[in-house]
């Protein structure tokens, strides 16, 4: 039975989604299953996003515009719905985020969020939130698209050796992201150094940061508590921690040698035939 249910268009850019998607559906003369089908998808997943019940991908918006003819309509609509889907706390960073010209971030435990992919991040994100997933996953992948661009920002990530050994998903979601960490370091500006346990006690252990710094606005430092995230422009502060990243940039491997130990534990933890269980031999 389809349902019928009414949303207000003003609630939210999910709902307006919908709300555009049903009229102009309807508009066409076609049923759910009908435009599923001219969708290679489900009338029920057509259902679902009418209803705001689905978020929908930035893939099934550009199939939509091609279907109903809406001139881009739906692709520019969905990074509105895909960035309402990150937590309130976290949207004014992704603003930052998104017109920052060089980014600085130091991992201890997980992958940037910039460099993880989708199966990896919903590992991360099924941990500490429970509810909403996939828009939550979605949002996280669509913020990678500033890394598309024709002019794309610096990313520059020292990451703990903590982070390629510490198994999240399982063993092909962590071989994926290490490949997909591989590919990476094959753009001109993307850079990326591990931290190897070797270095001992160094100035990245009270947690994570990020450092972003723009053309025509002040510097700033994001950090993350279990609760939220905090951010400050302080210029004591970014320079207290561009000298910490800095430390930490240097006590790390060259991107080059960075490169040889992410694949090594992909091998040696996450291969075909992992030694012992997936330790690697001593």
């Amino acid at each position: 039975m389809v349902n019928i249910r009414s949303l207000d268009p003003s609630a939210s850019p999910l709902d307006y989604y919908g709300y555009e998607l049903r009229r102009l559906r309807e508009e066409a003369g076609l049923s759910q299953s009908q435009l599923g089908d001219v969708l290679f998808c489900t009338g029920s997943l057509v259902g679902q996003i009418e209803t705001a019940r689905k978020v929908p991908t930035r893939e099934f918006s550009e199939r939509l515009d091609a279907a109903l003819m809406t001139g881009g309509f739906f692709t520019r609509l969905v990074g509105l719905v895909l960035k309402s889907q990150l937590p309130s706390w976290f949207r004014p960073y992704a603003d930052m985020e998104a017109r920052a010209t060089y980014l600085c971030s130091f991992q201890a435990q997980v992958v940037d969020g910039l460099l993880q992919t989708e199966s990896y991040a919903r590992a991360v994100l099924g941990v500490r939130f429970e509810t909403d997933l996939d828009g939550l996953v979605a949002a996280r992948i669509e913020r990678q698209r500033i890394l598309e661009r024709e002019n794309p920002p610096l990313l520059w990530v020292v990451m703990s050796e903590a982070v390629l050994r510490q198994e999240t998903g399982g063993r092909k979601v962590m071989r994926e992201q290490l490949a997909h960490l591989l590919g990476m370091q094959d753009r001109e500006w993307v850079k990326i150094q591990m931290l190897p346990f070797e270095v001992g006690a160094h100035p990245g252990q009270p947690g994570s940061f990020n450092l972003l710094r723009f053309e025509s606005e002040p510097d700033l430092v994001y950090t993350e508590d279990f609760v939220q995230g905090h951010m400050t422009v302080d210029s004591a502060a970014f320079r207290q921690g561009l000298l910490r990243y800095d430390h930490l940039r240097a006590a790390a491997l060259s991107v080059e040698d960075s490169s040889a130990l992410i694949t090594r534990v992909m091998e040696e933890h996450y291969g075909d035939n992992p030694e012992h269980g997936g330790r690697a031999l001593a």
